[in-house]
């Protein structure tokens, strides 16, 4: 992309890397003149500017010459002291070359004349400076004169040895990028000069022995110190070769894409893959030497370009000096040329005076432009990136704990002449040391299912009381007999009450020791006679009540008297319903803290204890449940009670609630309970509740002896988490075994997934998980219903499918085979089935076409390892403007030998299809559009097939008779079909098979089997086996030529380059050359496979 340009005839020079900001130094090119045929010189600096989007240059300095230049350089001498922006040195006629202060051109102060000198006999046309010591200029002229300049002391050269014979002019100078005291000339001959200037004398000769290589440029390798570049502008040789003075006998590679002379190369300092050459095809292109392939192309332009030359600050910009007067600054990275347009646009508005350009007051009107066809103003850049873009190095993060770096490795004195395989190195990083240590208790603790020992040593090692307590109630959990284990946790044991009991007793200790003693030394008073009282008073009703039986009575007069006891027990007497009822009135008197407690116990209504007691006495309350409640009421009412500590208490209560929820064995309201008052962000957190969470989990598996319920959203979250967390540390398998396979979550299905491909073949023979995504099908073209429709019969369903890239190699494959014998059609094993031809299955009858009915079309046959109702069906794409084509009203068939056997590759023979198969389908198909020619007939609705050939082919394989036994039902019954010929006695000659034997492959073969093979898969081909002829020839069945055998390892070669074109040109080759009768078994559909992979970019 063009980004500068300035109308000069001058030779360039760019300013030194370290120089800011840019600037290009042009001066006044010898040996041409413009159109005004001045001989006026001028020396000029220009500011690069590529933030201002025009194409103009700003001049920044100029000066009048006293000469002509042929060469311009701008070099460091002196920059940072005496001279900032350095100095430019030109080459001039007569053999002057003089020196420029860069700061005085750009402050026009003082002579910019530092320097001058004509110590050379002929034009100074090659100069270059010393990339180390920036005071070293070497200069080049007629009769093989080179001197070496100190700028120091400009004034008397040295010479880097004897001058080479015979005497000639040299053309190109260059100092070595890699050792400092290596020169190297260039010769019109062709001939190069290698100077070592510590032996002051030349150490190699490099030249063509072609004797045709007219040298005009050459270039030292960036990087690697014995390489060079050396370009011919010779039309006869227009090449650029590389040559390696380790092997100079002949060049290492030539680069040959210039039809004309080469006029110019320079090698981009930034990337060694990265070659600018001009020629006089009016073509810069852009190589890349190591391949040997151009890169980057600027578009042609219509004069010859003399010089192009890489920037050195920004090496994705060059400029190019043409002979047509003009200096353009390019880009290699591409661009938008949309506000290039925009600024020449406004320039032009801005040059008519706001639209009124003769001041009448009214603007012009608005300009009627037609419309233009839309052109792109995108430019593309480099077929890959370059070097100074590249990442060097590179470090990413991956699942699983995986760091992957890469990175350049270079080992000291290594140079980089050859490619080296790029290393890309994976580790495993582990961040969470403690945290790796305590869940690889947990697992093996889990594993081995010795969880006593892994809570005891949990509650030795608690810091806090609350951890303690949680701790202990876990092992409970685990425990036998783990109610009354519960109460002794919360304070009460039977022991303990049995000596509180001792101890509130009277003085007599031998007395409370015998219960009954109490009783035996009762003395009885006057029990000598009965005598009931019948009084009026309340032991006189009573007893009145108890003669008559009335205990109803008889209660509520004790009631009534508050003589409770006396109520009890005449209502136990009474039964059980009048002891509730007196139950209930008694505690409805009494409210004392002890009697709403009794009346619990007795009425057993524990939910009122749940919900009324005070929230500091919730371990009375667990130690009522777990005394008095059903286990199947158990765990409601220990939630309930957990859920009042957690809502309605403070930060205690809610860590005694999950005492009570670890009581219930709720794991997902403990989760939810711990989640509020606690942090589980960090892993050691996590980690914590994870502990807890699977302990209690499989406490309830041990007690209930089945699985838990799946996980709910709050617990689910944190599983994943801590999933992550495992597997973010590179325990994968640890990971997974913590996913419930049962779960519902949608983030726990795809963690699952994930983790499960990550273990690679780690995993052995397990089932993967279940497709956790939704299944799109890309790129698919929904079925268009063709005219008329299409109609089953017999079947159960209807046979429709989207057509794919896989239908069009089918049809094309039939389209090949319309030549070949009847015979079995394979089913390809993945994908769309093809259309078969198989007979009519036993008893039944083939239906008869007839005018107006569609005849049936071919059904559809499963593979033998495939069921039936699992075989997607397959249907080309009808198009609605073409009249249909019925297939079936002609012998539709694939050859033999293009077809793995029914079933796919390794499938047995094809077996008799059982009678369940549904008959063949009716309907039609309509060829795609981009099957049918242009003008090509289409067939009439109502169109009457030919008869098939009733007569002996001579020379069929015996294999290819017998195939229709419709036919031989018919000949059988005397019948023939319509338009078969009327003989009445046809001899049927059956000739003898012939038996071939079948060879091994060669193994020098094997590459094309394996790589047409490859191609077929990925172009998703039809189950037809295009290769089985040249299978034969290279096996020696059928001897292809040795021709053909080339031609088929160059075409390999091709497609696993993935270079299409190339590999149907020697396709091409191959088909023009050889004869029809060896190579029309394979090539067409060859030819087809790779125009189909070249469409589909695979």
């Amino acid at each position: 992309m063009k980004l500068k340009e300035i109308e000069r005839t001058a030779v360039q020079a760019w300013s030194p890397a370290n120089n800011h900001p840019i600037y290009l130094a042009t001066g006044t090119s010898a040996q041409q003149l413009d159109a005004s045929f001045s001989t006026n010189a001028n020396l000029e600096i220009f500011e690069v500017d590529f933030r201002d989007p025009s194409l103009d240059m700003k001049q920044k300095g100029a000066l009048p010459a006293s000469n002509r230049f042929h060469k311009l350089m701008w070099g460091n001498f002196g920059n940072g002291s005496a001279e900032p922006s350095g100095v430019l040195v030109g080459g001039g006629d007569n053999g002057v070359l003089t020196m420029y202060s860069v700061q005085r051109i750009l402050t026009s102060k003082g002579d910019p004349v530092i320097g001058q000198t004509e110590k050379h006999s002929g034009p100074v046309r090659a100069l270059d400076f010393n990339p180390f010591q920036s005071n070293l200029l070497a200069s080049g002229a007629n009769d093989s004169e080179i001197f070496i300049w100190d700028l120091n002391n400009f004034s008397v050269p040295m010479t880097p040895g004897t001058k080479s014979q015979p005497h000639e002019d040299i053309s190109v100078v260059s100092w070595n990028r890699q050792v400092q005291h290596i020169l190297s000339s260039a010769h019109p001959s062709g001939k190069a000069v290698v100077w070592d200037l510590r032996k002051n004398e030349p150490i190699i000769k490099v030249s063509d022995h072609s004797n045709r290589m007219h040298c005009s440029g050459m270039a030292w390798h960036p990087e690697v110190a014995t390489q060079l570049v050396l370009s011919s502008e010779d039309d006869r040789l227009p090449v650029i070769q590389i040559w390696d003075l380790r092997f100079a006998t002949s060049p290492l590679s030539q680069l040959e894409g210039h039809t004309r002379g080469v006029l110019a190369v320079s090698w981009c300092q930034a990337d060694p893959e990265l070659l600018l050459s001009s020629a006089k095809d009016n073509r810069i292109l852009c190589w890349n030497p190591s391949m040997g392939e151009v890169v980057y192309e600027l578009p042609i332009r219509s004069q010859w370009c003399f010089d192009v030359q890489w920037c050195p600050r920004n090496p994705s910009v060059f400029s190019a000096a043409t002979f047509d007067g003009w200096i353009n600054v390019y880009s290699v990275m591409g661009g938008n040329l949309e506000a290039q347009q925009r600024t020449q646009a406004d320039k032009i508005s801005s040059s008519f005076n706001n639209l009124d350009p003769f001041g009448t007051g009214q603007s012009l009107p608005p300009l009627q432009v037609p419309e233009q066809v839309t052109q792109t103003t995108l430019i593309p850049p480099l077929k890959k990136p370059p070097k100074w873009i590249r990442r060097p190095v590179g470090v990413s993060f991956a699942f699983g704990g995986k760091l992957i770096t890469f990175g350049h490795t270079k080992a000291p004195g290594q140079q980089m002449q050859q490619t080296y395989p790029h290393q890309v190195f994976i580790s495993q990083v582990t961040t969470e040391t403690e945290f790796l240590l305590r869940s690889k208790e947990l697992q093996m603790a889990l594993q081995s299912g010795n969880l006593l020992d892994y809570c005891q040593g949990k509650i030795q090692t608690a810091k806090l009381p609350v951890d303690e307590n949680l701790w202990n109630f876990l092992k409970v959990n685990l425990e036998q007999d783990s109610r009354t284990k519960l109460l002794k946790l919360l304070g009460y044991s039977k022991e303990d009450l049995q000596k509180k009991l001792l101890m509130n007793s009277s003085d007599d200790v031998a007395a409370v020791s015998s219960s009954s003693a109490f009783f035996d030394n009762l003395i009885p008073q006057n029990m000598s006679t009965l005598e009931i009282p019948v009084t009026e008073d309340t032991d006189g009703l009573i007893s009145q009540a108890l003669l008559l039986g009335n205990f109803e009575g008889a209660v509520e007069l004790c009631m009534r008297a508050e003589r409770f006891a006396d109520a009890i027990i005449l209502a136990i007497a009474g039964g059980d319903k009048l002891l509730k009822e007196t139950q209930k009135r008694y505690f409805a008197k009494q409210k004392t803290n002890l009697s709403v407690l009794l009346s619990s116990i007795v009425q057993q209504n524990w939910q009122d204890i749940v919900c009324m007691c005070d929230l500091q006495s919730w371990k009375e309350a667990l130690a009522i449940l777990l005394t008095y409640s059903k286990h199947e009421d158990y765990t409601q009412l220990c939630d309930m009670l957990g859920a009042r500590l957690e809502s309605e208490g403070d930060a205690a209560l809610s860590n005694d609630a999950c005492l009570c929820y670890i009581s219930s064995g709720n794991v997902e309201r403990l989760v939810e309970c711990w989640v509020k008052n606690h942090e589980t962000s960090s892993p050691l957190a996590l980690q914590d509740l994870i502990e807890k969470v699977m302990v209690l989990s499989r406490s309830i598996e041990m007690l209930r002896g089945i699985a838990g319920p799946a996980p709910g959203p709050v617990l689910a979250e944190r599983i994943t988490q801590y999933a992550n967390l495992l597997a973010s540390q590179g325990c994968l398998a640890a990971a997974m075994n913590y996913l419930p396979s049962s779960s519902k979550e949608v983030s726990e299905q795809q963690l699952r997934d994930r983790l499960f491909h990550a273990q690679g073949e780690s995993v052995g023979n397990q089932q993967p998980p279940p497709f956790p995504y939704t299944r799109v099908n890309v790129g698919v073209i929904k079925p268009t219903a063709a005219k008329g429709g299409s109609t089953l019969e017999g079947a159960a369903h209807k046979l429709a499918h989207e057509t794919s890239d896989a239908d069009t190699l089918s049809l094309l494959s039939v389209a090949v085979s319309q030549s070949q014998p009847f015979g079995p059609v394979g089913v390809r094993p993945v994908g769309p089935a093809p259309f078969s031809n198989q007979p009519s299955l036993p008893g039944q009858s083939m239906p008869m076409t007839s005018p107006g009915v569609p005849p049936p079309r071919p059904a559809f046959f499963a593979p033998a390892s495939v069921p039936s109702s699992q075989l997607p069906a397959a249907c080309p794409l009808p198009v609605a403007s073409q009249s249909p084509l019925d297939f079936s009203s002609a012998p539709f068939n694939c050859p033999m030998n293009m077809g793995y056997p029914q079933g796919g590759p390794g499938a047995p023979s094809t077996k008799p299809l059982p009678a369940a198969i549904p008959p063949p389908p009716t309907g039609k198909y309509c060829l795609p559009v981009w099957l049918v020619c242009p003008g090509q007939a289409q067939l009439p609705e109502k169109f009457t097939p030919l008869a098939p050939i009733t007569a002996p082919v001579m020379g069929m394989p015996a294999e290819s008779q017998g195939t229709h036994p419709q036919l031989s039902r018919l000949q059988e019954s005397g019948q023939s079909p319509p338009g078969a010929p009327k003989e009445g006695n046809l001899q049927y000659h059956q000739l003898p098979g012939e038996s071939i034997e079948k060879k091994e492959l060669p193994p020098e073969h094997q590459a094309l089997k394996t790589t047409f093979e490859g191609l077929v898969q990925r172009c998703s081909a039809v189950a037809t086996d295009p290769w089985r002829t040249v299978r034969k020839g290279v096996e020696g069945e059928r001897p292809l030529s040795p021709a053909i055998l080339m031609g088929l390892h160059e075409i390999a070669r091709c497609i696993e380059a993935k270079n299409y074109p190339q590999g149907l040109l020697v396709h091409t080759q191959v088909v023009s050359s050889s004869s029809f009768s060896e190579v029309s078994g394979f090539m067409p559909i060859l030819k087809v496979l790779m125009t189909i992979a070249g469409k589909l970019n695979v």
